[in-house]
C-alpha cells in the first residue's frame, strides 16, 4: 500500500517479520464516516497489521489472525490426537489463547488481520518468557507456547495475574498484542537487580527472573505508614516490561480520569 509505514522490521533466517501501519484513512464514502474517519486520526488512532515475509519459512498464530497470502503458501492446524485436542484446549482456557494454532509454511507473503491496537516483536535464541494471558500472536521459527503456573501461593493470589500465565519458549521472532503502545513500555535488563512494582503492569519477563509478591515494608505497621500495601517484586538477570499507563486507559475510558491523583503518575517515573 502506498499509505503505509514499517514500524518494526526484523529477519529470522530467510523470512522478514514487519510490524506495518496506515497512518490515515483516505476511503470516506459519506459525510458521517467522513466524520467518524477524522476523529479517529485525531485521537491519535491508527490501523496496523503484522506481515510476514516467508522464505520456505513458517509462521504459527492465533486462530482468527490470518488475512491473506501471496505465494505458494501451506496451511496446516496441527492438533496431535485426542490426548493434543484435550491437552489444546486446557490450555486454552488458562491462559487466553486459541486451541489450536494455524501455520503457514513456504515461499511467500502472509498478511494478518488489520486491527487498531498494538503491536512489539521480540527475537529469542533458546530462551523463554512469561507474558500476560492472550499477548501472544504469531511467531516465526521453532517456537512453542505452553502453560507458566505461579511459583508461589501468594504471587498467585495476590500479584493480579492468576494462578496461570503464557510462557513463550524457542528460537525465532515472537509478535505480541500489547495492551499499548510500545513508546508507553518501560524497558528494563536487570543484571542481579531487583524491580517492585505497585500493581499488576509487569506485562512480560523472563522467565529467569523470580516473581515475588512481598510486603513494601518489613512490617505491617510501615506498609500502612507508607500508602502502600503489597509490591510484585521481580528478582534477578533477565529483562522485564512495564506498561504503567494500562492503568489509566480504563479511567478515561469510564470518565473517571479526574480521579487519578495529581502528580501520581510522575511518582512512577
Amino acid at each position: 500500500m502506498q499509505n503505509e509505514r514499517v514500524l518494526a522490521s526484523m529477519k529470522y533466517g530467510d523470512s522478514t517479520v514487519e510490524i506495518i501501519e496506515i497512518p490515515h484513512l483516505k476511503g470516506s464514502r459519506d459525510a458521517i464516516t467522513a466524520q467518524n474517519v477524522f476523529f479517529f486520526k485525531e485521537a491519535g488512532a491508527s490501523v496496523k497489521f503484522v506481515r510476514v515475509t516467508l522464505n520456505e519459512g513458517v509462521l504459527r498464530t492465533e486462530s482468527g489472525a490470518f488475512y491473506f497470502s501471496k505465494g505458494n503458501i501451506r496451511n496446516d492446524v496441527p492438533i496431535g490426537g485426542v490426548g493434543g485436542i484435550v491437552a489444546k484446549n486446557i490450555k486454552s482456557k488458562l491462559t487466553n489463547e486459541t486451541a489450536f494454532n494455524p501455520t503457514y509454511s513456504g515461499t511467500g507473503i502472509v498478511e494478518l488481520e488489520p486491527s487498531t491496537g498494538h503491536y512489539a516483536m521480540i527475537p529469542l535464541n533458546n530462551e523463554t518468557l512469561i507474558v500476560d494471558k492472550g499477548m501472544y500472536y504469531c511467531s516465526v521459527g521453532n517456537i512453542d507456547t505452553s502453560v507458566a503456573m505461579q511459583n508461589t501461593i501468594s504471587s498467585a493470589m495476590l500479584g493480579g495475574d492468576g494462578f496461570f500465565q503464557t510462557k513463550v519458549t524457542g528460537t525465532g521472532i515472537v509478535v505480541f498484542d500489547i495492551p499499548v503502545p510500545m513508546e508507553e513500555i518501560e524497558v528494563f535488563h536487570l543484571n542481579n537487580e531487583t524491580v517492585q512494582v505497585d500493581g499488576n503492569f509487569a506485562i512480560l519477563r523472563s522467565a529467569s527472573l523470580n516473581f515475588t509478591v512481598e510486603r513494601s515494608s518489613r512490617t505491617i505497621v510501615g506498609s500502612v505508614v507508607n500508602g502502600e500495601g503489597m509490591l510484585n517484586k521481580y528478582s534477578g538477570t533477565g529483562m522485564i516490561w512495564l506498561a504503567p499507563t494500562t492503568l489509566i486507559y480504563p479511567k478515561i475510558a469510564r470518565g473517571r480520569f479526574s480521579s487519578i491523583a495529581p502528580g501520581h503518575m510522575n511518582n512512577r517515573q
